[in-house]
């Protein structure tokens, strides 16, 4: 299995949380964003997308975050991703695809490159963009971990929900969001970060990781 992402794009990070959870061995191909290797003839020739992550798997090059992690769950059902009971299925799949639908996908990186070149915006109106992003949804979310009393985890273990929220919260500290106002995601993403699964898929602890 071999895992084709670059170190700080947080659906290549989602994929690595995954798979460290679930304890499946798989080799981090890096894929260099920075310069567009992803966007190449070779690359779009296995994923039309152009985009990673990319998990090359029993015979097929499979692509998209969030497929990915139910395919995930589905041919690998041991240390599952999602909850047995139907209801908290749902509320982990709530939780989770809105932070990869109403923050990722106006946040990405294309996005963000785009608003520079060609639409002319300064660094810093970029910036505004995407903390107005974050709070429209992480705010959402936290009210609905209160109203769940969540406690370190959304449910008994950390699954998909945690495996899309922490990236998120990496980014959302790289852009000085405030996060004073959101206790429950802080208690979540200081609980999942102790582990040494999330400590193995950190952005500093990539191969790619220039620092």
């Amino acid at each position: 299995m071999k895992l084709y992402g670059y170190y700080r794009s947080s659906t290549s990070y989602r994929l690595r949380i995954a798979l460290e959870l679930k304890g499946l061995d798989y080799e981090n191909v890096p894929v260099n964003l920075l310069t567009s290797e992803q966007k190449g003839e070779d690359f779009t020739s296995r994923n039309p997308f152009g985009s990673v992550p990319m998990l090359e798997a029993d015979g097929r090059d499979r692509a998209q975050s969030m497929a990915l992690l139910e395919w995930l769950d589905e041919a690998y059902p041991d240390k599952p991703l999602l909850p047995s009971d139907i209801e908290d299925r749902y509320t982990v799949r709530e939780l989770a695809y809105a932070i990869a639908t109403e923050i990722h996908a106006i946040n990405n990186l294309p996005v963000l490159k785009y608003l520079k070149n060609p639409l002319g915006h300064p660094q810093r109106v970029i910036d505004h963009w995407y903390r107005h992003w974050l709070k429209r949804t992480l705010g959402p979310v936290e009210e609905r971990l209160k109203q769940l009393d969540a406690g370190d985890f959304l449910t008994d273990r950390p699954g998909m929900f945690e495996a899309v929220l922490i990236p998120q919260i990496y980014n959302a500290r790289r852009f000085h969001y405030d996060l004073s106002e959101s206790p429950h995601i802080c208690r979540i993403e200081t609980a999942c970060l102790a582990l040494p699964e999330f400590q193995r898929a950190h952005p500093n602890n990539q191969a790619d990781n220039p620092e």
